[in-house]
């Protein structure tokens, strides 16, 4: 019986598979239509295969570092810088090409020396921090006092009065950056930090990954009401020195002479150029760079390679044979570096336009591949940020998430809600040569810039060009403590 009851039981199995297999399928949800359509993905595809077989973001690199060079704010660099820019623009066939005008702080770096005077007496080799005070004509004298974070340096107290405090945490290489943002705080609080507490200058670790003799430069920011004190970032080779130094137990002092300057306001600008939209020429995808750069190097990879990925890009999309749907306008911002003057400038001069921006973004982080895109858009408008991340695979690179923050020149534009792309590039070794004198055309790769180019083509044409536009992400939380 139980043999039976088995072979019934099978049976009954296999026409019930039998009726199932002969059954109609159940519908099926129908299959979400592309965001993008076919012909803008074929063009997109069209402009990154086009730049990868080569671009002339690397001429545009090499001709803004070789006839202007180094291009702090306010300098005669700063002016040539602008003067470039016009030409530039107007000779790769922008149309609308102009010169926004901007009001710049100007610092002048001037002389430095300084010396490890006991107990082992050594020149170092080191530079004055952007925007700080010259010392005494004499120079300054003292003992040094070592702090391994702005934390350390606060629980010195009484014992960094009348001392050189010496900030000397090492930052962290790492592809995304991060180690710069964790270690800059030294840069820009440490001086009056150290002053509050009675010390008579700062010295720093260069904030940089480089083992070379050269020093990392960089902007610091004095508060109001607290003493000024002379400030200067050692070399990371004379940073170990110094540390040596203090480790003997020995008493260490340190002489600082520093001429430096702060001189009035000069005028300089953003420059616009413009590739002019068929339908609707009102609304903006904006491509930035920033124009200036710091004195040491001549500013290659900090920022000239962002202006030559972000012009490059816009002049190929200008190159189709039918422009997109909207302008793309290149901006090449005006001091970055020391103050976000001309970011500060746009968003001024552009407050009624800046509902009309579809996209924002920024190239300030060299020369190094593209490896991920990020972005921060309306929810509604992820399906077509999605498709884009698709065109981007070919060249290795891959979606982010949706809280992308973009250059620092975009942030003053954040309160408006404009959608921003981060196209994240490889900074494994940016730091090796940002904001110090080795940061030169010999670093920048013009095989890498072309994949930047085609990154950059394919996200600011298909802005340019989708339909509906990129809707506006949430508004930014209000600051902790409000």
């Amino acid at each position: 019986m139980r043999l039976v009851a088995g072979l019934l039981a099978g049976l009954a199995l296999a026409v019930a598979g039998l009726l199932a297999a002969q059954a109609p399928a159940a519908p099926s949800a129908p299959a979400a239509p592309p965001a993008l359509p076919s012909e803008l993905r074929a063009t997109a595809a069209a402009l990154r295969e086009g730049a990868l077989q080569g671009t002339g973001a690397y001429e545009i690199v090499r001709s803004l570092t070789t006839e202007v060079g180094p291009r702090l704010a306010g300098s005669p660099g700063d002016k040539a810088a602008v003067e470039w820019g016009l030409r530039t623009l107007r000779g790769l066939g922008f149309a609308n090409v102009r010169a926004e005008p901007v009001m710049v702080p100007y610092w002048e770096r001037g002389t430095i020396e300084g010396r490890i005077v006991a107990p082992f007496p050594q020149p170092v080799v080191l530079a004055a921090l952007g925007g700080s005070v010259a010392t005494p004509e004499a120079g300054v004298e003292a003992e040094v006092v070592e702090a391994a974070s702005l934390e350390a340096l606060d629980a010195l107290g009484e014992r960094a009065r009348g001392k050189i405090v010496f900030l000397s945490p090492r930052m962290a290489r790492r592809r995304d950056g991060a180690g710069y943002g964790r270690t800059v705080t030294i840069r820009g609080a440490g001086p009056s930090r150290a002053a509050k507490l009675g010390a008579v200058a700062l010295l720093i670790r260069s904030v940089g990954t480089s083992d070379a003799r050269l020093p990392h430069t960089g902007a610091t920011r004095y508060e109001e009401g607290v003493p000024r004190i002379p400030a200067a970032a050692l070399s990371n080779p004379d940073a170990d020195l110094l540390q040596a130094e203090l480790a003997s137990g020995l008493p260490v002092s340190f002489r600082l002479v520093l001429r430096s300057r702060e001189l009035p306001p000069e005028p300089s600008a953003n420059v616009v150029g413009e590739v002019v939209g068929r339908e609707r020429p009102e609304e903006i995808v904006l491509l930035g760079c920033h124009l200036d750069s710091w004195d040491l190097g001549t500013g290659a990879e900090d920022d000239a390679a962002g202006c030559g990925i972000v012009v490059e890009a816009a002049r190929r999309i200008a190159q189709l044979p039918r422009p997109p749907r909207r302008t793309v306008r290149v901006v090449l911002y005006a001091n970055e570096e020391f103050g976000l003057s001309g970011a500060n400038a746009y968003a001024a001069a552009h407050a009624a336009d800046l509902p009309r921006h579809v996209l924002a973004a920024e190239s300030d982080f060299g020369s190094g591949r593209v490896y991920e895109l990020a972005s921060r858009v309306a929810a509604e408008s992820l399906p077509a940020m999605e498709e884009i991340a698709a065109l981007l695979e070919p060249l290795g690179v891959g979606r982010g998430g949706n809280a992308a923050g973009g250059g620092a020149d975009l942030i003053p534009i954040r309160p408006a809600r404009v959608p921003i792309v981060a196209l994240a590039q490889d900074g494994t070794f940016y730091f090796d040569v940002h904001h110090s004198p080795n940061d030169t055309l010999a670093h920048v790769s013009a095989h890498d810039l072309d994949q930047n180019v085609a990154a950059w083509a394919v996200v600011a044409y298909a802005a340019a060009e989708m339909e509906p536009r990129l809707g506006q992400p949430p508004a930014d939380p209000p600051p902790a403590g409000r």
